[in-house]
C-alpha cells in the first residue's frame, strides 16, 4: 500500500492530476464513500441484497469501506476530497488477489441476505491493476473528476510495480468507452459478467 506522503508526490508529477485533491481513503470516509459505491452499481447493488433498491446496499458498502482486506475497502480506494467534501471514489487493486478480496465480501452477503456467489465470475485476474469502481458524485460531474481519479489511480499502479491497468466498461455505454479511450485504455476483448457484456480495456503503465 502506498502511504500517503508518498502518494503525494506521485499525483504532483502526474500529468492532469498534479492540481486535483486526491488522497488515499480513510475508515472515517466509509459513509461518504458508499453512496458512491451504489450509484456505481446499481443493479449490482440491487443483485447483492436481494433487493429493487440498491440504496437497501448501503449499509453494506459502508460496512466494508470502513474495513480491511477486503474488495471495496479504504485500503484500495482513492477519494477526491475538498471543501465541499468526498466528490469521487476510485478503487483498484493487484487482480491477482481478487479472489482473496471478495471472499469477505461474498460470505457476508450469502449469510446476511442470501446472495449466491457462483452467479458472478471473476472480472479481473493476475497480470493487472485492476480498475473496480470509478465514481463521482452527480452534482459533481462534467468537472473532469472521474479523469482525474483514473489518472491518479494508474501512477499508484505504475509506482507498486504494475505494468498494466485495467478495468471492465460496459460495452453499451458509449459515454464511459469514449472517456477510457481517451485516457489510453484500448480493447483487449469481451467478457461476459454478471448477465452482461462488458469490454476489458487495458493501459499499459
Amino acid at each position: 500500500m502506498v502511504d500517503f506522503i508518498i502518494l503525494s508526490m506521485i499525483l504532483a508529477t502526474t500529468p492532469g492530476v498534479s492540481a486535483q485533491p486526491i488522497r488515499r481513503a480513510t475508515p472515517d470516509d466509509a459513509a461518504a464513500m458508499a453512496p458512491l459505491f451504489v450509484a456505481a452499481m446499481e443493479s449490482f447493488a440491487c443483485a447483492f441484497v436481494g433487493s429493487e433498491d440498491p440504496m437497501d446496499a448501503l449499509p453494506v458498502f459502508q460496512r466494508f469501506a470502513s474495513l480491511p482486506d477486503n474488495q471495496y475497502s479504504y485500503e484500495n480506494t482513492l477519494v477526491y476530497h475538498d471543501d465541499q467534501g468526498i466528490a469521487g471514489i476510485v478503487t483498484g487493486y493487484d487482480g491477482g488477489k481478487l479472489e482473496s478480496l471478495r471472499a469477505p465480501f461474498f460470505t457476508y452477503l450469502a449469510k446476511e441476505y442470501g446472495f449466491e456467489p457462483s452467479s458472478f465470475g471473476n472480472e479481473t485476474a493476475a497480470g493487472e491493476f485492476y480498475i473496480d469502481t470509478v465514481s463521482v458524485a452527480s452534482h459533481r460531474r462534467g468537472a473532469g473528476i472521474g479523469k482525474a481519479l483514473i489518472l491518479a489511480a494508474c501512477a499508484v499502479a505504475q509506482q507498486g510495480g504494475h505494468t498494466r491497468a485495467g478495468l471492465l466498461v460496459d460495452a453499451e455505454n458509449p459515454v464511459a468507452k469514449r472517456l477510457y479511450a481517451s485516457l489510453g485504455f484500448e480493447v483487449m476483448g469481451r467478457k461476459w459478467f454478471a448477465g452482461g457484456e462488458y469490454e476489458h480495456r487495458v493501459r499499459v503503465l
